[in-house]
């Protein structure tokens, strides 16, 4: 590993910059927090897409610095550049475990965030006139007016894409309310979804949360009126540099407690059945997406990232040995995620 820190550049209104540097913080991995397109974002590597957050690692013995995107696999990159205070639960059948919740977390969860951001008049207001800002807080408002209007029209534009739109938004509203009642409930059990000690699905959630509860008016008021205690959870996650973990703080795959089994079941409710439709249309290359989550209709788009997603958690269940495997399947029985896995 290289003397010199990491950079993450990323954005305050990213979810997945949230996250990515609050691994980053709990595991005190040196780094660098510099605002994407601002002027401390220069001579970046290339990345092949441009999403946030990048980090980049320092090049060693006079090697060029490389960059790379997407948390997910970032994170299990760390895992192994960097021992100690992992986020993975060391049973291989609680890790695939983590390993769904922070998928549901990433690809399930944005939807609401985008939703509620770019559908609803007072979030497009607040995210047009602050976001802007975040890169560069001295352009005269004159300049950041077409700015802003240019990148609120690209949001909402884009809807379609991650699922949002008039069919779909009471199913992703009802969605959201749910998690949160179920997430409230398990964080009176334990302090995180896996135990004594935060894990990577744990930061995703955190990471979309941070839009959903602290930024967003129409999410952070559904937040504040169903559960008050999620607020300060993700108040705290921000920065778990000074957590100790205990070594045996991850909960056994025999002791899942009914709090986290309901998580999953919202996540085979929902969750699940998009998987499969969404992976049922880009194989049969189709333009859209249509099935029934929750009893209601649902028309998007196909989205060919999340099937990549699919393919990911299902190479990681078939990897698990035949007792772990078991296991795993046990604690997915009747959730519906266990629809994900049927040969």
């Amino acid at each position: 590993m290289s003397p010199r820190p990491l950079k993450i550049l990323g954005a305050p209104g990213s979810p997945y910059s949230r996250k990515l540097r609050s691994v980053l913080r709990y595991r005190r991995i040196p780094h660098l927090w510099i605002q994407r397109n601002s002027r401390d974002d220069c001579d970046t590597p290339e990345v092949p897409v441009s999403l946030l957050p990048v980090l980049v690692f320092p090049g060693e013995d006079g090697a060029p610095d490389t960059a790379a995107i997407d948390s997910t696999p970032l994170i299990r990159r760390l895992e192994s550049d960097y021992p100690g205070r992992s986020v993975i639960p060391t049973d291989p059948v609680m890790a695939f475990i983590d390993a769904l919740l922070e998928d549901y977390a990433d690809e399930w969860l944005t939807k609401a965030m985008f939703h509620y951001r770019w559908a609803f008049g007072a979030d497009v207001a607040k995210a047009a006139s602050v976001l802007p800002f975040w890169t560069r807080w001295d352009v005269p408002d004159q300049r950041i007016a077409p700015l802003a209007k240019q990148f609120s029209e690209r949001q909402i534009a884009r809807l379609w894409v991650v699922g949002s739109n008039e069919t779909t938004g009471p199913v992703i509203e009802a969605s959201y309310r749910r998690y949160l009642t179920l997430l409230d409930a398990h964080l009176t059990r334990q302090p995180f979804l896996m135990g004594t000690r935060p894990a990577s699905s744990d930061f995703g959630a955190f990471g979309q949360l941070t839009q959903l509860g602290l930024f967003d008016p129409t999410p952070a008021a559904v937040t504040l009126e169903t559960a008050p205690r999620v607020i300060s959870w993700v108040e705290v996650v921000e920065d778990l540099s000074g957590t100790e973990p205990d070594e045996a703080g991850w909960t056994p795959r025999d002791a899942v407690r009914d709090t986290l089994r309901a998580l999953l079941g919202e996540v085979g409710r929902v969750y699940a059945p998009f998987l499969l439709a969404n992976a049922a249309a880009l194989d049969a290359g189709a333009e859209r997406v249509e099935c029934e989550i929750d009893g209601e209709p649902w028309v998007q788009k196909p989205f060919p990232y999340q099937g990549k997603c699919l393919a990911s958690l299902r190479a990681q269940h078939a990897a698990l040995s035949g007792a772990d495997r078991d296991a795993a399947d046990g604690i997915l029985a009747g959730t519906g995620c266990e629809a994900l896995f049927r040969a």
